[in-house]
């Protein structure tokens, strides 16, 4: 093969090892290829890609938690679990005299209703503070208080 203007084509020029003479006589770090392998040449498929299976993770325990919203009293019977029991109930209601009824006495007798009229607040259920208990186990719940 021949250049243009008739000069022999030139040849690669030599590698640095070649030029330096370190390390002429040294093995090459990557083995050549043997006679009737073909070299690793673009566009040809590599070797196929196989993938050990991992570790199997273990199965997920999925738990249900059930929180039950605190339950607000008022002067009326409430659905609810009980919480000594764990049955569903409607509760049941006692009436205690509590500060608003011994404040509507106080501001009866002010006002001059002293021969027992005073003590109407003691007898009105809408004045008195109202427990709940449970109809089972008969444990106190909650309990409202009007003042």
């Amino acid at each position: 093969m021949s250049a243009p203007g008739g000069f022999p084509a030139p040849s690669a020029p030599p590698s640095y090892e070649e030029t330096t003479g370190i390390n002429v006589n040294y093995p090459h770090p990557y083995p050549a290829p043997e006679l009737g392998q073909r070299p690793n040449v673009k566009g040809v498929n590599p070797p196929p890609y196989f993938v050990q299976p991992g570790p199997v993770p273990n199965p997920v325990t999925v738990q249900t938690v059930y929180v039950q919203q605190p339950v607000v009293f008022y002067d009326r019977p409430v659905q609810m679990c009980c919480p000594s029991c764990n049955k569903m109930i409607v509760t049941q209601l006692t009436y205690s005299s509590g500060a608003l009824a011994w404040l509507s006495c106080g501001g009866l007798c002010l006002l001059g209703c002293i021969a027992g009229c005073c003590l109407i607040p003691f007898c009105m259920d809408a004045l008195r503070d109202v427990d709940h208990f449970c109809p089972n186990c008969k444990a106190l719940i909650g309990s409202y208080k009007r003042l």
